[in-house]
């Protein structure tokens, strides 16, 4: 099934590596956004991914502030997020799930997996 997906982080290496592994996958449709802001302005624009997946720790915004600016936007209010952080203690990924992620993965995280792990948290979520 194809997917849209949004991939945040600031750090250009991590966008880089996530690019190449999600795009092995030849349904999935990827965005990248190099921050929190950059990401809302194009949220704002009218883009509707099926699935954001937003780093954790970035200058200015952080994950946690995206997630939080985004429940507030009509029409993204349910969009799933799934975070990436190297924080991934379980009181920390109980944290996250609380603010309304749908998962956490881990960084680093393997790039053989990475597209199925997205597939498999977003199937998680609509069942």
């Amino acid at each position: 099934m194809p997917i849209t997906l949004m991939h945040v982080d600031d750090e250009p290496d991590i966008r880089e590596v996530a690019a190449m592994a999600l795009e092995l996958d030849p349904d999935i449709s990827l965005t990248s956004m190099a921050s929190g802001e950059a990401a809302l302005e194009q949220l704002s624009a009218g883009a509707r991914p099926d699935v954001i997946l937003l780093d954790v720790m970035m200058p200015q915004l952080d994950g946690p502030g995206v997630l939080a600016a985004l429940r507030r936007m009509e029409g993204l209010d349910a969009t799933p997020v799934i975070f990436m952080t190297a924080r991934a203690q379980s009181g920390e990924i109980d944290r996250f799930k609380a603010l309304g992620a749908i998962g956490v993965i881990t960084k680093p995280f393997d790039p053989m997996t990475l597209a199925s792990q997205v597939r498999d948290l977003l199937a998680e979520a609509r069942a």
